[in-house]
């Protein structure tokens, strides 16, 4: 796995590589679109920014990846993880806005609402079929266990002399 997403230094794009660009945008956490650098962003893409760059730790065991994504005030029912065709994991939700009462003065308004997306290339060894999730005090937890490899039967043999 590269930390250096392909692209870069006449890297071309590696369907193994988890950080391939056609899925990792290096401008997604800039304060500016990578389409259009000097365009302002208006109140819409402000307001959404922080959920749509959720923050997810991908971790590798022996045994499994595991993914946690912080999710904070996250029902199950508004959290989506589903496996897209190219062992493509995609963890995908939204966060509504909270109802305005003409009554209320707000003072700040600092919580991040509206549709999140992440998607991460799963290596070869997934086993996709055996993926499980769990969401539990605002932190998504996403399981996907690993094909382990046959090894062969090893056998002794008698040396004979």
């Amino acid at each position: 796995m590269s930390l250096i997403p392909g692209g870069f230094f006449g890297r071309t794009s590696n369907i193994f590589d988890p950080l391939s660009p056609d899925i990792w945008d290096p401008f997604q956490d800039l304060p500016f679109s990578s389409l259009s650098l000097s365009a302002p962003r208006s109140d819409l893409s402000t307001e959404t920014a922080a959920l749509a760059n959720t923050r997810i730790d991908w971790r590798e065991t022996p045994e499994a990846h595991i993914f946690k994504a912080d999710l904070p005030g996250l029902r199950k029912d508004e959290v989506k993880v589903e496996i897209e065709e190219g062992n493509v994991l995609r963890i995908s939700g939204e966060r509504r806005k909270e109802v305005e009462e003409r009554s209320d003065t707000w003072h700040r308004v600092e919580r991040s609402s509206g549709q999140f997306l992440r998607r991460f290339r799963l290596p070869e060894n997934a086993r996709i079929d055996k993926v499980k999730a769990s969401i539990e005090y605002g932190v998504l937890t996403v399981t996907v266990p690993k094909v382990f490899a046959d090894r062969p039967d090893v056998r002794a043999i008698e040396i004979s002399g």
